[in-house]
C-alpha cells in the first residue's frame, strides 16, 4: 500500500550548507519516526518557498546515500501567508502501516503548519 509521510523544516538563511543541514536533519527525524527500509520509497518530492533557492534540498538525501530513490524538487507559490524559508518534504511510501500510525514531522518554525500534531522541536 502507498502512504505519504509529510514534513518541513524552516532556515535562517537562505545559503546552501544551511538547507542542507536542516534538510538532513528533518529527513532522519522522519526515518527515526517511521522507521522503514530505503527500498520502501517510492519517490520524494521536495518543496520550497521562493526564499530558498541557493541550492537544490534533494541533495541532503543523495549525500544520504539515497541514490536509487527519485526525487524532485519544486517551488512553493509565493503567499503572503506562508512560513518563510520553509523546505517540505513528502515521502511515497510502500507500507503495509495504516494512514494512522504514520508520523508527520514538522521542526523549527514550520511548526506553526500542524499546530494538530505534537512534535518536539
Amino acid at each position: 500500500m502507498l502512504r505519504g509521510i509529510r514534513g518541513a523544516i524552516t532556515v535562517d538563511k537562505n545559503e546552501s550548507v544551511e538547507i542542507i543541514e536542516r534538510v538532513t536533519e528533518l529527513l532522519a527525524a522522519i526515518v527515526q519516526a517511521n522507521t522503514f527500509e530505503l527500498e520502501d520509497i517510492g519517490a520524494i518530492i521536495f518543496s520550497s518557498t521562493p526564499d530558498v533557492n541557493s541550492t537544490f534540498p534533494a541533495i541532503a538525501a543523495r549525500n544520504l546515500g539515497w541514490t536509487e530513490v527519485p526525487l524532485f524538487g519544486t517551488q512553493e507559490i509565493d503567499s503572503p501567508n506562508g512560513v518563510p524559508y520553509c523546505i517540505r518534504v513528502l515521502i511515497l511510501l510502500n507500507t503495509e502501516l495504516p494512514q494512522k500510525a504514520i508520523k508527520h514531522i514538522y521542526l523549527r518554525e514550520a511548526v506553526v503548519l500542524r499546530q494538530d500534531i505534537k512534535q518536539g522541536n
